[in-house]
């Protein structure tokens, strides 16, 4: 009995030292599972935001899309007339919110292309504000975005208005020449979205 005794003392001695021993192996285990949970988490953060950026990006697309839909498309831009009349600064301010800026055009062709559209989307109207102003320095005319204009189309005598005339407005009757105009003037406007 005495001996039985001991072999079950020495079991269970036998038993205990066996899971002391792997008790630090599994709670290294327990901490790489850790790891590899947080690992997985970042990794699953981070495709969820790419993915939330792609579809803000595709959101922006269908956004410029409805937008070239009411409007025209000419060379990787879309211009959009407006409803009513605004000064220049309200003008440019409506078309930020919706995504563009007043329009600016960079060559004869983008000139062409407003001609032809102004026509159409805005029968009757004369002239029409540009996204373009020497508010900051008389005689250095900006775009909206703060670069200098280096395609200008001014017509005979202008620009004429000195500091008190410091936007500029496309004119349909002089074939889409330009002239300054006082900012607070009430014009129409043609907002212009880039396409990526």
């Amino acid at each position: 009995m005495a001996k039985n005794g001991l072999v079950i003392c020495i079991l269970v001695a036998s038993l205990l030292l066996d899971q002391t021993n792997s008790y630090p192996s599994r709670v290294k285990a327990r901490k790489h599972s850790k790891r590899r949970v947080k690992e997985k988490d970042g990794d699953l953060k981070s495709q969820v935001e790419k993915l939330w950026r792609e579809v803000n990006a595709l959101k922006e697309m269908q956004a410029l899309q409805t937008v070239c839909l009411r409007g025209t498309k000419v060379h990787k831009k879309c211009y959009l007339a407006s409803e009513g009349l605004k000064h220049y600064h309200e003008a440019n301010e409506d078309c930020i919110s919706k995504g563009g800026t007043l329009v600016v055009p960079r060559n004869s062709d983008e000139i062409n292309a407003l001609r032809d559209y102004s026509k159409r989307s805005l029968p009757g109207v004369n002239d029409f504000w540009l996204g373009i102003n020497d508010m900051v320095t008389e005689g250095k005319f900006l775009d909206v975005h703060g670069f200098a204009v280096s395609f200008l189309n001014w017509d005979r005598a202008q620009p004429s208005g000195g500091k008190r005339e410091n936007c500029v407005l496309f004119s349909q009757s002089a074939q889409g020449k330009w002239s300054d105009e006082v900012c607070r003037s009430s014009k129409r406007y043609i907002c212009e979205f880039i396409i990526p």
